[in-house]
């Protein structure tokens, strides 16, 4: 093995966090030279959790949809519980039924609807998300797919009614319905259809790419869904799963994830951000599209505007990554392992 003159000795005063930020500095200044501008601005060596976080506020400065995904995203914040809203069509292709701090989204083809998450109980499908799409002139019958973004119960607790009911075929990543059977949660759906990382899902002319993004949990997937609004032709996103984990392992294996579905969304030409949980102005702009239906749609960012929303995702996980850096070296440094 080749040694190098005081390699050891250079390792042994450079912590496992100082390697960290290097690295981190690294992935900025690479993401740089592809998109001048968008990305994550390099901090400075030996930055804390709490220079990373001032960073990702200023880059939101007053935009509510980024402001409240640093809200989101501050550690020890609980998002509020707000009552259901009323279901609503946010384009002509895509409907909007919520309980108020969970959302799923319901594309609607010539030949059916692909249903993105399907809220937390059979209850809740059955009082929210059945009346919601009659409401709205779509026919639940026709439900051919549940997309489920992530394993946890707020997101599939309705799958199984939806398939009992209507023969709805459940999407997940093999990592969750993995997750689903070691943990057997109630109202699990039954082991179903598998999603591959950038598998194509087609109904009725309608192409959702469906993105592996692990992170929230091993198997999150984030779809990106082409919507329409009269003559206008739009590429929406979903971030899967918001919430960080815990561990140092999959707040980095989360990072990657923002990296390159950053990447897919800019190839997609990607300009409408949506959410499943009120983390992201989302509640508040439903209710501005219900009072305007003819003024600017409040869910198209643009281009721009959707890359810099993932730029402050960028800078708020590099702040948790911080932390739990300096909370293993705390750890090291105590003299345990």
């Amino acid at each position: 093995m080749t040694h190098f003159p005081g390699h050891d000795d250079l390792a042994g005063h450079l912590s496992r966090r100082r390697f960290g930020q290097l690295a981190a500095l690294a992935l900025a200044a690479g993401a740089s030279a592809g998109s001048v501008g968008l990305t994550s601005p390099a901090v400075a060596v030996g930055a804390d959790a709490q220079d990373y976080h001032d960073r990702a506020r200023r880059l939101a400065g007053s935009d509510p949809v980024l402001r409240a995904l640093v809200t989101a995203l501050t550690p020890g914040i609980d998002l509020p519980r707000p009552p259901a809203p009323e279901p609503l069509k946010i384009f002509d292709n895509l409907a909007f039924l919520s309980a108020g701090w969970i959302s799923a989204m319901a594309v609607l083809t010539d030949d059916g609807i692909v249903l993105i998450d399907a809220l937390t109980s059979p209850a809740e499908a059955e009082d929210i998300l059945v009346p919601g799409l009659r409401e709205l002139g779509a026919d639940p019958e026709t439900i051919k797919y549940v997309v489920v973004t992530h394993g946890h119960d707020d997101h599939f607790g309705g799958a199984q009614y939806l398939a009992d009911r209507y023969g709805a075929r459940v999407l997940m990543t093999r990592a969750d319905w993995d997750l689903i059977a070691r943990t057997r949660p109630d109202n699990a759906p039954t082991r179903d259809l598998e999603i591959a990382d950038g598998q194509q899902l087609t109904l009725g002319g309608t192409t959702i790419q469906l993105h592996h993004t692990p992170g929230h949990t091993s198997g999150t997937v984030s779809p990106v869904i082409p919507v329409r609004a009269g003559c206008e032709r739009h590429t929406a996103m979903l971030w899967g799963g918001m919430n960080p984990p815990g561990t140092l392992t999959e707040l980095r294996t989360y990072l990657a994830s923002i990296h390159s579905f950053r990447d897919r969304i800019r190839q997609a030409n990607v300009d409408v951000e949506l959410s499943n949980h009120p983390n992201d102005y989302g509640l508040e702009r439903v209710e501005q599209l219900r009072n305007r239906p003819d003024g600017v749609n409040p869910f198209v960012l643009g281009r721009p505007r959707t890359q810099r929303f993932m730029a402050v995702m960028d800078l708020m996980l590099r702040g948790r990554i911080a932390d739990a850096e300096a909370a293993a070296d705390a750890v090291d440094g105590s003299g345990q392992s």
